[in-house]
């Protein structure tokens, strides 16, 4: 498991191979397949998160795309759609968005293919 601290700021991608905890501010996508991505209550993330698993205990603003399960802590804020098949919204936490389950393949391919466009670049 890889840690992101609180003094880093990343702008532009970032990719994973293992889990992942964000403690810092993100500008850009995080791309995490196959593993999870924590964003701790003292991140804000700011894009689209691709992961098997998405715990949000801070802030996240964009796309939440989530092979098994995207989980909001309480105190933490999203806004953006979420695409995963389940979807906790604890008590206390801030949704401000949409939730489309069944669009899953289709969210995986359009990030995917984004994921191609910056690679090309």
């Amino acid at each position: 498991m890889s840690t992101l601290g609180k003094s880093m700021v990343i702008k532009g991608e970032l990719r994973a191979q293992e889990d992942l905890v964000v403690e810092c501010d993100i500008d850009g996508p995080v791309w995490c397949e196959n593993f999870t991505v924590i964003v701790a209550a003292s991140a804000h993330v700011k894009g689209t998160v691709v992961a098997r698993d998405v715990t949000v205990f801070g802030r996240s603003a964009g796309q939440l795309v989530a092979t098994e399960v995207v989980e909001i802590r309480p105190d933490a804020t999203v806004t953006g759609s979420v695409v995963a098949p389940r979807f906790i919204l604890h008590d206390g936490a801030i949704f401000n968005g949409r939730s489309e389950p069944t669009q899953l393949e289709a969210a995986l391919r359009v990030a995917k293919f984004q994921q191609k466009q910056r690679d090309s670049r």
